[in-house]
């Protein structure tokens, strides 16, 4: 397969850079591939599992939370708010967050705190399904 140029990047740091041969991310459309040469685009990801294969076969797994990927020119850059894989997952932590954020969203109190608890649900979640399918 030919490669193509990949960014991974947090605030607090670059999860990934250098060549790929395959790319999956989240939308909320579903999943969304990428190849080399792919279509010049730019898409919203919501929290889930993004997946990168290397030229050298090395495949890679992650929990990402809400961002954004631009593909332009084969180059690939993906922004997310946070990222980790799935040996830096507490599972025990990621629990406690998703109860958490289910008993906010029986007591929230007004729209705001109702999407922030959407999205602490949706981040907690999707924590647990990237730790789990580690296993």
């Amino acid at each position: 397969m030919t490669p193509f140029n990949l960014r991974v990047l947090a605030p607090d740091h670059p999860y990934y850079e250098g060549e790929c041969e395959f790319l999956v991310v989240s939308t909320n459309e579903g999943e969304y591939g990428v190849l080399a040469h792919h279509n010049n685009t730019i898409l919203a990801i919501v929290p889930g599992e993004i997946r990168i294969k290397t030229p050298n076969g090395e495949s890679m797994k992650a929990a990402v939370s809400y961002g954004m990927m631009r593909v332009e020119n084969n180059d690939v850059l993906i922004l997310v708010n946070t990222i980790e894989n799935p040996d830096e997952i507490d599972e025990a932590r990621a629990r406690r967050a998703a109860e958490a954020a289910q008993e906010a969203l029986l007591h929230q109190q007004s729209k705001k705190d109702y999407i922030q608890a959407k999205a602490k649900m949706a981040r907690a979640m999707n924590r647990l399904k990237v730790k789990n399918n580690a296993k």
